[in-house]
C-alpha cells in the first residue's frame, strides 16, 4: 500500500479529464497522458482537473466502467473502489435499511456486524476517499497566486481559478467527513505535504473534526453565494449543511453537544432560498436535477458521460431482480432490499398514506410473509426498495438505454434533512429553534408525502429518528443516525439478521467504528488501530 500511495501522489496529475460543458452535469471526456506540466498550463486544464475532483464521486477511473481505475491493490473498480456504492455499503447495509442476498467476498459481514481490519470494501473506500484528497490538494497547490502567475494565467480566467479553490477544499472537507465518520481516525495530507516519499500522519477524530470545522468556516465566504453557481458544483449552501451534519454530531464525534450550532447552520440553509419539490418520487428519478431547488448539493451522474457500475447504476441494478423495468434498469442483480424493521416505519406500505413507500408490487408483494426474511441468500425475501428510477418524470429518453448506466443524480444534502436536524436539534437541547417553527418543518416533509400531520406531542427523539429513515432512507444516513441514537450495536433496537441471527441480537459496541484497513496499517507505521480490531 505504501508503494501505491507513493505512486498515486507521483502520477495523479498525469491524466486529466476536458470537460466540454458545465452547464448541466460537468460532461466530462478522457484525455490520457497529460503530464502536469501540461494539464495546468491553461485555464481549461485546471477545469478539466476540477471535474475530477467532483467526477471522483461518481466515476472509478478515466476509462467508462472498467479498465483504467483510478484505485488498484487488487479491489474491484466497479465493487470496492466506487464512492457512492462504497458509502452505500458502509451507511446503509449494516442496517435495517439494507442487506444483500449475495456471497461476494465479505459483504454479508456488514449487515451481520462483524467486518475485520482485512475487509477488501473497507478498503476501497478508505483508498478512495484518500485518493480524492491527494487529488484536491495538488489541485491547491497549482492553483496559487504564484502558480497561476509563472503560467500567464491572468484576468477572469485567473480569478475563476481562485475562487475554485474554495470549491476544493470543501470537497477535502468532504472526504474527510467520510472517513471521520466511517474511520474515526485517518490518514492526513494537506497541500503543504507536497509530493514525495514520505509517510503520512494520523488525525484523531476530534483533530479531524477540527480541521473539517475551520476549513468549511474558512471558505464560506469564498464560495459562491447560495443558488448562484452551476447545477453539481458546491456553493455556501453546501458549506453551511456539512456543519450542520457534524454538529448534529458531534457528541459522537468529539464527545461535546453541539445542537445549537446545528441549529444556527440548519437555519442558514432553509433562509437560503431552498424549496421542498412537490412530488417526493421525482427526486430520485433521471432528471432529478430539474429539483435542484432542494438539493444544496448532488453528485451528478450521466449515464453517457460517467459510466460507472458502483455510482447510481448500483442503486436501480442490485435492487431490482426480474422486475426491472420498473428502476428503468437493463437488467437485475437480484442483491439488496430491506428489512421488516424498516418496513414497520410504515403504517402502510402501498404508498396511499405516504408517498415515500417507494417498494415494488408487480413482481414482488409486500405482505408480512413476504418481507420476512429466513434465508439472506433469497432474494425474493425481504422489503424491495423502489425509491431510485432511472426513468424521466418528462417521459423522455435516458442516456443510455441500452447499457442501462444511471443518469440519476446522488443527492448529499436536502431541504427536508435540514429540517429534521433543526427539529432533532431542538429536542437535544440546542438554542435558537422554535418548536412552532420545528413543527412545521416537519409536517411541511409529511404533507408532501401525503402523510397524515403530527402534533407537537408526536414530537420526540425516536420519532424524530423514524421521520428520518421514512424520507431519508437509502441516501448514506442509517448507520450514522442509529449510532447517533445508541441502537446500532445495542439490543434498544433490533432487526432481521443483525449480528448475524435471524432474529437480531445485540453486538459489540467497537462496531459502531469501523477498523483502519490492515494493509494501509502495515505499510504506514504512523496509523494505529481502532479499539477493538
Amino acid at each position: 500500500m505504501k508503494n501505491n500511495f507513493l505512486k498515486l501522489l507521483a502520477c495523479f496529475g498525469m491524466t486529466g479529464l476536458i470537460i466540454s460543458s458545465c452547464a448541466k452535469k460537468l460532461d466530462l471526456t478522457p484525455v490520457n497522458d497529460l503530464t502536469p506540466v501540461t494539464t495546468y498550463s491553461s485555464a481549461a486544464g485546471y477545469k478539466s482537473v476540477l471535474a475530477k475532483m467532483y467526477g471522483t464521486l461518481a466515476i472509478t477511473g478515466n476509462s467508462g466502467p472498467a479498465g483504467s481505475p483510478d484505485i488498484s491493490g487488487g479491489l474491484d473498480e466497479g465493487g470496492q473502489v466506487a464512492f457512492i456504492r462504497g458509502l452505500f455499503n458502509c451507511e446503509e447495509l449494516p442496517t435495517d435499511e439494507a442487506i444483500c442476498a449475495w456471497n461476494d467476498q465479505t459483504v454479508k459481514d456488514f449487515h451481520a456486524l462483524k467486518w475485520t481490519a482485512a475487509d477488501p470494501f473497507l478498503k476501497g473506500i478508505y483508498a478512495r476517499c484518500i485518493y480524492n484528497v491527494t487529488l484536491i490538494n495538488e489541485y491547491l497547490r497549482e492553483s496559487t497566486d504564484a502558480k497561476l502567475a509563472e503560467r500567464n494565467i491572468i484576468g477572469n480566467d485567473a480569478a475563476d481559478i481562485k475562487k475554485s479553490r474554495a470549491e476544493g477544499r470543501f470537497l477535502r472537507a468532504f472526504n474527510y467527513w467520510v472517513m471521520m465518520d466511517l474511520f474515526g481516525k485517518t490518514t492526513f495530507i494537506t497541500e503543504a505535504d507536497g509530493v514525495g516519499a514520505f509517510l503520512p500522519k494520523e488525525k484523531s477524530r476530534a483533530e479531524i473534526f477540527t480541521f473539517i470545522e475551520s476549513e468549511l468556516k474558512a471558505v464560506e465566504t469564498e464560495l459562491a453565494p447560495v443558488k448562484t453557481i452551476e447545477y453539481g458544483r458546491v456553493d455556501q449552501g453546501a458549506a453551511w449543511a456539512l456543519l450542520a451534519r457534524i454538529y448534529l454530531n458531534a457528541k459522537v464525534y468529539i464527545g461535546t453537544e453541539r445542537n445549537t450550532d446545528a441549529i444556527t447552520y440548519a437555519n442558514k440553509v432553509i433562509a437560503g432560498g431552498y424549496r421542498l419539490q412537490p412530488n417526493y418520487g421525482q427526486l430520485f428519478m433521471a432528471d432529478n436535477d430539474k429539483r435542484k431547488d432542494e438539493f444544496m448539493f448532488a453528485i451528478t451522474c450521466d449515464g453517457a458521460r460517467t459510466q460507472a457500475y458502483g455510482n447510481t447504476t448500483f442503486l436501480i441494478h442490485a435492487a431490482a431482480g426480474d422486475d426491472h423495468n420498473e428502476y428503468g434498469a437493463n437488467s437485475g442483480w437480484g442483491g439488496y432490499r430491506a428489512t421488516k424493521g424498516f418496513s414497520d416505519l410504515f403504517t402502510d406500505l402501498s404508498g396511499s398514506t405516504d408517498k415515500r413507500a417507494t417498494f415494488t408490487t408487480s413482481v414482488f408483494n409486500t405482505s408480512a410473509a413476504q418481507i420476512n426474511i429466513p434465508d439472506i441468500s433469497v432474494f425474493t425475501n425481504g422489503l424491495h426498495i423502489n425509491k431510485f428510477k432511472n426513468i424521466r418524470s418528462d417521459g423522455g429518453a435516458v442516456s443510455d438505454p441500452t447499457l442501462g448506466f444511471s443518469d440519476i443524480d446522488f443527492p448529499v444534502f436536502r431541504l427536508s434533512e435540514m429540517y429534521l436536524i433543526y427539529a432533532e436539534a431542538m429536542l437535544r437541547g440546542g438554542t435558537g429553534a422554535n418548536a412552532t417553527m420545528a413543527l412545521g418543518y416537519v409536517n411541511a416533509i409529511r404533507t408532501r408525502a401525503g402523510a397524515t400531520p403530527v402534533t407537537a406531542s408526536n414530537m420526540d427523539l425516536q420519532f424524530i429518528l423514524d421521520e428520518r429513515g421514512r424520507e431519508l432512507y437509502w441516501e448514506g444516513h442509517r448507520r450514522t443516525d442509529l449510532i447517533r441514537y445508541n441502537q446500532l450495536t445495542t439490543s434498544a433496537y433490533l432487526w432481521q439478521w443483525k449480528g448475524g441471527i435471524i432474529n437480531g441480537t445485540a453486538v459489540d459496541n467497537k462496531y459502531n467504528i469501523y477498523p483502519i484497513p490492515q494493509e494501509n496499517r502495515n505499510s504506514n507505521i504512523n496509523l494505529t488501530q481502532n479499539a477493538g480490531y
